[in-house]
């Protein structure tokens, strides 16, 4: 029998999405804007999850939008952490490839735990300079778009983080999807249509034109709460296994 990959011997940490997606799979309206859409249960089981998570990913501008500080959540699932072994908060990390970022957002005013920017050699030195007043730590991977194999590599060996929590938005979602750096996905479908060709997926940028190419997942599981329908894929790839929490913190 196979024996299956271990996270502790793996050179990435295991990567794991969530979203809350409309009937029509969009994740926002057509003009960008952030209207959180998902229930109570969804917003619960967003937290249940950072609480499996050493650090949680987002894009800058998934961040500014939704005015997130990428919390634990409170003192339960704080507590949760803990008897999981893991550091009472989470690593925040904000991904910018320009560098282009608005140091007065909310993030920056809540120091809990530490905030990584990841961004490219496209970002000016004007740009680095204002990060690096505001994060504690600021890293370019790149010329001039981000490596993320390289970042996630780096997260690992520097700041220890097994298990990856990515928050979207839909191109940085869609960047690590392409490059086959997600191994889960966990989608809450929303009873409700928002429409518009160009209202954001969670996959967007580059575009794949045959099937063959396609990122491939498989069904893991489903289940619906109230009116909203929790879903869980697996990457088709030989996935990394975190034996830990693998199903447990997703007993709905």
């Amino acid at each position: 029998m196979k024996k299956k990959p271990d996270i502790k011997n793996s050179k990435l940490p295991f990567v794991f999405s969530n979203f809350a997606i409309t009937a029509d799979g969009k994740i926002a309206f057509a003009n960008g804007e952030f209207t959180p859409f998902g229930g109570r249960r969804d917003h619960e089981h967003m937290m249940e999850l950072r609480a499996t998570a050493d650090a949680v990913l987002a894009g800058a501008r998934t961040v500014e939008a939704s005015n997130a500080v990428m919390s634990p959540g409170g003192k339960k699932f704080q507590r949760l952490r803990l008897s999981r072994g893991l550091a009472e908060y989470n690593l925040r990390i904000i991904v910018t490839a320009s560098g282009s970022l608005d140091t007065r957002m909310e993030i920056f005013k809540h120091r809990f735990s530490p905030i990584i920017v990841l961004t490219s050699g496209r970002a000016s030195k004007n740009n680095l300079l204002q990060l690096q007043g505001v994060a504690d730590e600021v890293k370019v991977l790149g010329d001039k778009e981000i490596d993320f194999r390289a970042a996630l590599r780096w997260l690992r060996e520097k700041w220890k983080v097994k298990r990856l929590l990515c928050e979207g938005g839909g191109a940085l979602h869609g960047t690590m999807v392409r490059a086959g750096l997600i191994d889960e996905l966990h989608l809450t479908i929303c009873p409700i249509v928002f429409g518009g060709r160009s209202a954001p997926t969670i996959a967007e940028g580059g575009r794949m034109i045959k099937l063959a190419d396609a990122a491939k997942f498989k069904f893991i599981s489903a289940k619906r709460m109230g009116d909203e329908l929790f879903v869980i894929l697996k990457a088709a790839k030989t996935p990394k296994v975190d034996k830990l929490f693998t199903r447990r913190p997703l007993d709905l």
